[in-house]
């Protein structure tokens, strides 16, 4: 699995099934399960760590995750999300952060931000990192944004997003995960964009979904947009085909 092939799934109307993972045998189950993509994300700060927020995973934390997950891996692609503070400083540290995640495993870089981040993605991808971008809720902004809720349900939100996601993509982005968006705002989104977008709790007008590995799991918070699978599962290894295979044919969300 590579960038292209992503894109080609969009082009063929192949829906895109991701999950995130922090550790190597989930990893491994992950692979063997035939994943599309696994994202090292930094909620593995509210799950792993057990922090009210994403904001406290630190560059060497991720990292440790990211090579227990790529040591479990040969196939599946895989993002590792840029903790909070690695990206916002300016384009040449941000390098310089992402070149350590890529040297570590990492086939793409994601990274949380509107229309200000334009500069460094474009910096990224002329220099051979690529970018997923991440629009809607940004939990590292949670302080900022008060709490989690929808975004683009007004006429000035949803100009917004498609704006800036067509801005990410003459920037060089090349996926775009979006967070809490109004399904009819991602279909937009979704219908403007060459390169693919993937959906977490934003319908289903996208060309993939994300979520939480634990959340499948019915492990943790009872999320409106997430599912238990295990619970109509033997295994776990089942769980996950079961995830799959609903994101494929459409029957989730």
């Amino acid at each position: 699995m590579n960038i292209k092939e992503l894109t080609s799934k969009k082009n063929r109307k192949e829906k895109i099934a991701m999950l995130t993972c922090y550790d190597s045998a989930f990893a491994a189950l992950l692979e063997r399960c035939k994943l599309d993509c696994i994202l090292v994300g930094d909620s593995l700060g509210m799950v792993i760590k057990g922090d009210k927020t994403t904001l406290t995973v630190s560059l060497d934390e991720i990292k440790y995750h990211l090579k227990c997950v790529t040591a479990g891996t040969s196939d599946t692609f895989v993002i590792v999300d840029m903790p909070f503070s690695t990206f916002q400083e300016n384009p040449e540290k941000t390098f310089s952060h992402a070149a350590e995640l890529m040297a570590a495993g990492a086939q793409m870089v994601k990274v949380e931000g509107e229309e200000w981040l334009l500069e460094t993605v474009e910096f990224l991808t002329t220099r051979g990192i690529p970018v997923c971008s991440h629009l809607g809720m940004l939990p590292q902004s949670i302080h900022k944004i008060g709490s989690y809720r929808k975004f683009g349900s007004s006429e000035k939100e949803n100009e917004s997003l498609v704006n800036t996601a067509t801005s990410l993509e003459n920037a060089g982005a090349e996926l775009l995960v979006l967070e809490l968006v109004e399904p009819a705002t991602s279909k937009q989104i979704t219908e403007v964009l060459k390169i693919p977008t993937v959906g977490i709790g934003s319908g289903n007008f996208v060309d993939g979904q994300v979520l939480v590995l634990y959340d499948i799991l019915g492990i943790g918070d009872k999320l409106s947009f997430a599912r238990d699978f295990l619970s109509d599962a033997n295994s776990v290894e089942e769980c996950i085909m079961n995830y799959i295979q609903a994101v494929k044919e459409e029957r989730f969300p």
